[in-house]
């Protein structure tokens, strides 16, 4: 980590789930002893440029105050931006046991490090699952173009929520899932209509393993290529429809096709929050 001349604020860029500063999703981690006001972090997210940035208020201990921002506008929880911080806490403080206050509610977090790597696990808030609007279904996707005839009638279309709203679309064949493209404008305007973060379009690869593409457009991005809040979304989706029989793991592989694979792993409780688990890692200066 750094210091920014003028900020008095430690900030750094890292890669969450991945091992490789080329893979993963990049996230800005700005860490200070207060939150700068609204409207600098959205300037300084702005600035740095990734899909969001994570803005930390505390002394080095366990609690800190965290807030999200993408480069247009603030988001109530990020999982990828949530890994990062806490390895870069880590990695700055030696904390192995933290609690983040996050708009969503309080999230904890536990690091481990396994052969020279740290391993973080943040445990979601209280997730839910609901239906999906048939109207909004429909819109959905004819925007994905996606037929209904192409979906995996094993995991129908819902909405899940674990930090932030994601619906959940499974398609029955890995091709259509590698060929995903959709109307970027128009899935925006749905998706800030419904307040849905991003969209969850998974393919299951084996019983363990699924893999997911994250369209991003309410925040400028058209793909997001690993998103922790997505995945513990579909964590509490999987017990809810009882695909799973809880307590279960899974692993999601995601940013494969916008070339930056991740790798994330889902604890799925009988009850309560869900676990994932990435590591992270810093970007140099010259990948930045």
């Amino acid at each position: 980590m750094r210091e920014d001349a003028g900020m008095a604020l430690l900030a750094a860029r890292i890669a969450a789930f991945s091992v490789d500063p080329l893979g993963g999703n990049p996230a800005g981690v700005v860490v200070g002893d207060e939150l700068p006001p609204d409207d600098e972090m959205q300037r300084i997210a702005k600035d740095i440029g990734y899909s969001e940035t994570a803005f930390l208020a505390g002394g080095g201990g366990a609690e800190w105050t965290a807030r999200y921002w993408s480069p247009e506008a603030e988001v109530p929880f990020c999982g990828h931006a949530t890994i990062a911080s806490a390895v870069a806490l880590y990695r700055q403080y030696g904390t192995t046991e933290l609690l983040f206050e996050t708009l969503a509610g309080p999230v904890p977090i536990t690091v481990e490090e396994i052969g020279g790597i740290p391993w973080a696990t943040l445990t979601s808030v209280e997730p839910h699952v609901d239906e999906i609007a048939p109207d909004a279904l429909e819109l959905l996707l004819a925007l994905l173009r996606v037929p209904e005839a192409g979906l995996d009638r094993r995991l129908p279309p819902k909405v899940a929520y674990a930090g932030a709203y994601h619906p959940i679309i499974a398609l029955a064949s890995a091709s259509a899932h590698a060929a995903l493209e959709y109307d970027f404008d128009r899935l925006r305007a749905l998706m800030e209509q419904r307040d849905w973060t991003t969209i969850q379009v998974i393919w299951q690869a084996s019983p363990t393993q699924f893999r997911a593409r994250n369209p991003f457009p309410v925040c400028g991005v058209v793909e997001d290529p690993a998103t922790g809040a997505a995945a513990a979304a579909f964590g509490a989706y999987l017990r809810a429809i009882g695909a799973v029989t809880p307590p279960a793991s899974i692993e999601i592989v995601q940013g494969e096709e916008i070339g930056r694979p991740s790798q994330i792993f889902v604890a799925i409780p009988r009850t309560g929050g869900i676990g994932v688990t990435g590591t992270a890692v810093l970007i140099p200066a010259a990948l930045a």
